[in-house]
């Protein structure tokens, strides 16, 4: 198939207004409805109400008003994920400001280019080190004239800035915001050049919000009837946290904000928070299961562990087939060991995510069909979906109901997905974005009479699911001719629970080799299960027994491609691609010229006879 529509939903009305709209109507409906989740000094969670929230955003846009940032200006916001990153979206978008988000960890350089080219006005940072950070370029940005710093008390400054102001001043504001006013400039992650400010319109995130929750509602509750909430612990900085952010105002959604993405501080959080769902990266449930399974080791229970993997699996196919009528359904004997797993086994890994989630939606990268197939028999069921910054994130999902795993699903409601003569994806939608800050050249490159050109391959089955199966700037072409998609064998061999990236290496070179890198948590345990010594992380690269488990992962990676196409040999790095070192984007893409450049002598070395 070269072309799927779905077709767009009936019963949605076309936006209509502004993004901060509802903040307002919520607290006029319901004000004393818990509408987040906020953290207080202590670490408890407290409930903010819809008229609470209402009336921050309200003294807060004041402010902002009262030191000068007018409609159409351009605000920056650097910080991680926290309440006060969503009380300015929602001040600024009130006042028809257009937020610009920056990864809390970019460097000055980035900072400056996206500051610089965004001609920003002004910026909110979370701490001191982000304050210097821009300090260091601020004599480059001309237009930027405030800088306000969220742990020197800049709320409270702003709302006693904007005191004397009556509320009908920030309305005025507020109803001159269409759905063709810009609300933010969000900036690619740079894997392929200098990043690029896609234009979305607060008409794009009301029709990606909006869609998403009609099609998804039934996803946002452990059951029915109950009070849907969910924990956000994406970046803000990224476009899926930021649909997560509005789709969750915009849907009732109770909600709060994580800052962290490490275990020691999500779990607990996930454990007094207690979502009903959440939307991840396949990076979170790989940790989710790999942690599972060092507890069980560590426990003596691997064996069993395993099998309750195999259980889960195999009753979570049987289900799928089922449902595509292509099976009977799982047997009674698999029926009997998945009950018995569930509490064993299972309800403990629904307790680790705080033992209400059910349902949890997955995008950023692949996810492995094995891992999804593992947690819908656990009792998680993950829909897996597709998107970019440039299509206001998800432009493709699994439907309640019909998940085919391994695949992105269908396109959402009202968009259509093309498979071009190349393979290359190309979308079109009314969440398509309307192209990139003071860049024609690349806006052309990128839209074609409405459509969006991803840069993705992917192909499309009978039925209308998208599978994505590499980039077309990442396609790899040895001496010999041939012509290789890096993408699944570095997701297999990163299956291995020890490894922590891998890139694959190969272009004009003779054959395929790899680079891979350690998940030092995971060797740790390795380690101590094995009774080995401790190891430094030169020791560790040339230990036989590791490479040995390896080899292993790079072996069940060739079984996916031709013997022409696959890892050769490879070579174990003492250290981690890190973003810190310009190896990473902000989302933790490779970035494969700078890695390659970076490991010159380890690469040469890969090739030399």
């Amino acid at each position: 198939m070269r072309e799927f529509t779905s077709p767009p939903l009936a019963s949605s009305p076309p936006p209509v207004g502004g993004l901060a709209d509802v903040v307002f109507q919520h607290a006029l409906d319901d004000p004393t409805r818990v509408a987040l989740g906020r953290k207080d000094e202590a670490g408890r969670w407290r409930d903010v109400t819809a008229a609470e929230f209402r009336d921050e955003v309200l003294s807060l846009a004041k402010g902002l008003l009262a030191d000068g940032v007018r409609f159409g200006d351009r605000v920056a916001i650097m910080a991680r994920t926290r309440y006060e990153w969503t009380l300015f979206d929602f001040a600024l978008w009130t006042i028809g400001a257009q937020v610009v988000p920056v990864y809390p960890t970019s460097s000055a350089e980035q900072c400056f280019w996206m500051l610089y080219d965004a001609e920003v006005t002004a910026a909110v940072v979370e701490h001191e080190d982000h304050a210097m950070t821009i300090a260091t370029v601020i004599d480059r940005l001309p237009a930027l004239r405030r800088l306000w710093q969220l742990d020197a008390g800049a709320v409270q400054e702003l709302y006693d800035a904007g005191a004397h102001l009556d509320d009908d001043v920030v309305h005025r504001h507020r109803e001159a915001v269409t759905p063709d006013s810009v609300a933010t400039v969000i900036y690619t992650s740079g894997t392929t050049g200098r990043p690029k400010g896609c234009v979305l319109t607060h008409g794009n995130f009301m029709y990606e919000a909006d869609t998403v929750i009609e099609r998804w509602e039934p996803v946002f509750h452990s059951k029915k009837g109950d009070e849907a909430a969910t924990l956000l612990f994406l970046p803000l900085a990224h476009v899926f946290g930021r649909m997560v952010e509005v789709a969750a105002v915009r849907g009732r959604v109770r909600f709060g904000h994580q800052p962290q993405l490490n275990a020691a501080a999500l779990l607990p959080d996930l454990a007094a928070f207690r979502p009903t769902f959440f939307l991840a990266v396949p990076y979170i449930f790989e940790k989710v299961f790999n942690a599972a399974r060092r507890k069980a080791e560590r426990e003596g229970r691997a064996g069993p562990f395993e099998k309750a993997v195999e259980v889960a699996v195999a009753y979570a196919d049987a289900l799928e087939a089922k449902a595509w009528g292509t099976g009977p359904g799982p047997s009674a004997g698999l029926r009997m060991q998945h009950q018995f797993f569930d509490k064993v086994v299972y309800s403990k890994v629904r307790a680790a995510m705080g033992g209400r989630v059910r349902h949890a939606m997955s995008g950023g990268s692949a996810m492995d069909r094995r891992l999804g197939l593992f947690f819908a028999g656990a009792g998680v069921q993950v829909y897996e979906g597709y998107g970019l910054t440039e299509s206001t994130a998800a432009a493709t999902a699994n439907p309640p109901g019909r998940t085919r795993y391994g695949t992105v699903g269908q396109p959402i409601p009202g968009m259509t997905v093309h498979i071009a003569d190349d393979g290359e994806v190309w979308l079109r939608g009314d969440n398509v974005f309307q192209g990139y800050l003071n860049n024609p050249k690349a806006t052309d490159q990128a839209l074609h009479d409405g459509w969006l050109a991803t840069g993705d391959l992917g192909a499309l089955d009978e039925d209308g699911y998208l599978t994505i199966t590499g980039r077309k700037k990442e396609i790899l072409v040895t001496s010999g001719g041939k012509s290789v998609s890096p993408g699944a064998l570095e997701e297999r061999v990163r299956e291995h629970p020890l490894v922590h990236q891998c890139i694959v290496v190969g272009n004009d070179r003779p054959f395929v080799a790899a680079l891979v890198t350690l998940d030092q948590e995971a060797v740790e345990h390795w380690l101590t299960m094995r009774n080995k010594p401790r190891m430094t992380p030169a020791e560790l690269v040339r230990d036989a027994d590791l490479e040995t488990e390896i080899r292993r992962a790079v072996v069940a990676a060739n079984t996916l491609v031709s013997q022409a196409e696959s890892i050769r040999t490879f070579r174990i790095l003492a250290q981690p691609f890190t973003e810190e070192h310009g190896l990473l984007t902000p989302s933790l893409k490779l970035k494969r010229k700078a890695i390659e450049n970076a490991y010159s002598h380890e690469v040469e070395a890969l090739y030399r006879t």
